[in-house]
């Protein structure tokens, strides 16, 4: 079965269309702006951005580059964690304590792909995971600064300043659109590296390493930096999540968060670029109305899922982008 990104069906679409597919961070910023109006509540929708921010990130390293990881969670963590830690023990305003966690996280992520880079297939997804889940137990020891089990506490932003004008951060709908303004820089930000001859060259490795590799591109330097990316855009959303919950659970750099963020990208669709809010929304909907059911619906969304990767495996998303017409023969 072949799957087809976004650019290959932007190429292979009628004019129309394929102009539609060239706006696609204007259109996606677009839906997400009338989002809290079509979900049953804002928190809702404010999760669905955030999730789909981080699984944005790892869609970029699964989706686009072939790279299976179960250690997103770490990066997720670490943006959350820092800017709780920036805000709440140093009295850091929220922008310079998002500015400090992305980079730091993304040292992270360069620290964790130096040596996850080094192998490849299930060999690589271990590593990962092991080295997140050190990520875990460094943050559940290191109490006087994270909290250990509790998670980190005791920061709040409550007002957002911006070029003067002073928002009520509180307001769930003043706090929804201040954080899609994250996403959307998020959207802009991965949609530049998509359309970049870099773009093209992680795709390439995702086809054919080995032919990337005789071509001259130094396919390791390019996992590498692949890693640092998505560890950025994903510690944006976690970014995202202290200055929403003014809390950090510790779960949120468990192994069982990764593996909720593949379901997630899996779900909306691996390779497209709206996808990943697609797939958020998805689970995070299930979620909301499964568990009003019954404690046990992990049972059922695990089900649901099941029946998605067998019968839909391009994702809800990507089937979709599928249906478009091809304008000339694929060759």
């Amino acid at each position: 079965m072949t799957f087809r990104s976004d650019e290959a069906i932007a190429k292979s679409a009628p004019g129309g269309l394929a102009w539609l597919l060239d706006q696609r961070v204007l259109l996606s910023i677009a839906v997400l702006a009338v989002l809290p109006w079509l979900l049953p509540s804002k928190a809702l929708a404010v999760n669905v951005l955030i999730y789909g921010v981080v699984v944005m990130g790892y869609n970029l390293l699964f989706g686009y580059t072939g790279l299976l990881s179960f250690g997103q969670a770490a990066f997720f963590g670490s943006g959350a964690y820092l800017t709780g830690i920036a805000i709440g023990r140093y009295g850091m305003p929220w922008f310079a304590a998002v500015a400090i966690a992305v980079a730091l996280s993304t040292a992270l992520a360069a620290a964790i792909g130096m040596v996850s880079t080094r192998t490849r297939g299930i060999y690589l997804s271990m590593v990962t995971l092991a080295l997140a889940q050190l990520v875990y137990y460094v943050a559940l020891q290191a109490s006087w600064i994270t909290g250990g089990e509790n998670g980190l506490r005791g920061f709040t932003v409550d007002h957002i300043n911006l070029f003067g004008l002073q928002i009520n951060f509180l307001d769930p709908v003043n706090k929804y659109y201040v954080l899609m303004a994250f996403a959307a820089a998020a959207m802009w930000f991965q949609s530049r590296i998509l359309n970049s001859p870099f773009g093209a060259v992680i795709e390439a490795i995702r086809e054919n390493e080995q032919r990337a590799r005789a071509c001259g591109y130094n396919v390791e330097r390019c996992k590498l930096i692949v890693f640092m990316l998505s560890g950025a855009i994903s510690s944006l959303g976690g970014c995202m999540l202290a200055l929403h919950l003014s809390i950090v659970p510790l779960d949120i750099l468990h192994y069982q968060t990764s593996g909720m963020i593949v379901m997630m990208v899996l779900l909306g669709g691996a390779r497209s670029f709206f996808g990943p809010f697609v797939g958020a929304a998805t689970f995070l909907i299930l979620e909301d109305v499964m568990s009003l059911w019954t404690s046990h619906w992990q049972i059922f969304v695990g089900a649901i899922f099941v029946l998605f990767v067998l019968f839909l495996p391009k994702g809800i998303w990507g089937t979709l982008l599928d249906t478009i017409p091809i304008a000339r023969t694929r060759r």
